[in-house]
């Protein structure tokens, strides 16, 4: 059964069976057989979504202990968030609020996929909605700030859900999806819509929806992954993909959210921990992963991230897409001159026959 439902969460895209009230289809009489032969040891690297890989003590699950109070086992929460029997709602449908939650738990999960059940709505029109739901992993917790609720130059990951643009300019639909990987040096622009900070993003229409919607965060050495099933049709839509991605093992997981002028309610309504089971070779396994500095392998170190007010990146190690351009200008300098001389050449040979 575990092989079955690898291939219907992720190898064909259906989510995860485990989801109370929205199985998949069951497979047909040969697909057992089929999984084990075209997989084989790849399905190690897959979580099947099952309750043995759920990692309880960092997963908010109904039925909430302490509805009414101020905290609850497990997790704290802050700010105007409250704790109903259906959901954690950050923000009510109010301007100027911020609210978090937070696990007690420090997670030392070397490889994890966090599944989110969320809803954003509320009575605003159009663009006269605000402003967001942010996702964490992070060194601190419990700390408020301008970040969609939450503190700036944080340090480790951030998963935005944006919903209003405060960048006319930019070519992009919102609601929409962003990462973000900082080692504390690092300040999201806010009137940028964090553009020059951002590693990757796509549009994601999960505002005002009759029906669930969920969003998937895996990491597994070095590679991050957020998927979406925002269409009521029980699967997983790829939004982000990047590898290179250094995280630290001892950060916490929370969720936050902001209104400004403009407002929704942000709900959490689940938010549930997988253990991936992957092997690591004997030297990834004697690193400490507490003292890694997060940042990603295929830009800079976050630190070298910083932006100037044209939007270019101040100077920085060559590493990445700097020697990939560098040896493409070459290459084009190259063709140039050889195009170049070949037709002074030509012409040489010309003007020299004029004379015979």
């Amino acid at each position: 059964m575990a092989a079955e439902s690898w291939i219907r969460c992720w190898g064909w895209g259906r989510r995860c069976p485990a989801r109370p009230g929205l199985p998949g289809p069951g497979p047909g009489p040969t697909t057992p057989l089929l999984i084990l032969l075209l997989l084989g040891p790849v399905a190690a690297d897959i979580t099947d979504g099952n309750s043995e890989h759920l990692k309880r003590e960092h997963s908010l699950i109904k039925p909430y202990q302490g509805v009414g109070s101020s905290s609850m086992p497990l997790w704290d929460f802050q700010g105007s968030t409250i704790l109903t029997s259906q959901y954690v709602r950050l923000t009510p449908d109010e301007r100027s609020k911020e609210g978090s939650i937070w696990n007690h738990q420090p997670c030392f999960l070397k490889d994890w996929e966090m599944h989110v059940h969320f809803k954003v709505h509320g009575a605003g029109k159009k663009n006269l909605h605000g402003d967001g739901i942010a996702l964490w992993y992070t060194r601190d917790r419990l700390m408020p700030g301008p970040v969609f609720g939450s503190k700036d130059n944080f340090h480790g990951l951030a998963i935005f859900l944006d919903t209003y643009p405060n960048d006319e300019t930019m070519e992009r639909v919102f609601p929409y999806i962003s990462v973000m990987v900082n080692n504390g040096s690092l300040s999201y622009d806010h009137s940028k819509d964090g553009r020059w900070t951002e590693l990757a993003g796509c549009t994601a229409d999960f505002r005002n929806r009759d029906h669930d919607t969920f969003l998937a965060v895996r990491y597994s050495r070095g590679r991050l992954t957020v998927m979406t099933d925002l269409e009521d049709k029980n699967e997983w839509k790829n939004c982000i993909d990047i590898t290179g991605v250094r995280l630290p093992t001892g950060y916490y997981f929370g969720a936050s959210a902001g209104t400004g002028d403009l407002s929704d309610n942000h709900d959490i309504i689940s938010m549930k921990l997988f253990q991936l089971m992957v092997e690591h070779t004997p030297d990834e396994e004697n690193i400490d992963w507490t003292k890694i500095e997060p940042s990603v392998n295929f830009l800079k170190s976050p630190k070298d991230n910083v932006d100037d007010p044209t939007g270019n990146f101040r100077s920085g190690p060559l590493t990445g897409w700097r020697v990939f351009l560098l040896l493409l200008c070459a290459l084009l300098g190259i063709i140039v001159c050889a195009v170049v001389g070949a037709v002074v050449f030509q012409k040489r040979q010309e003007r020299n026959k004029r004379f015979y």
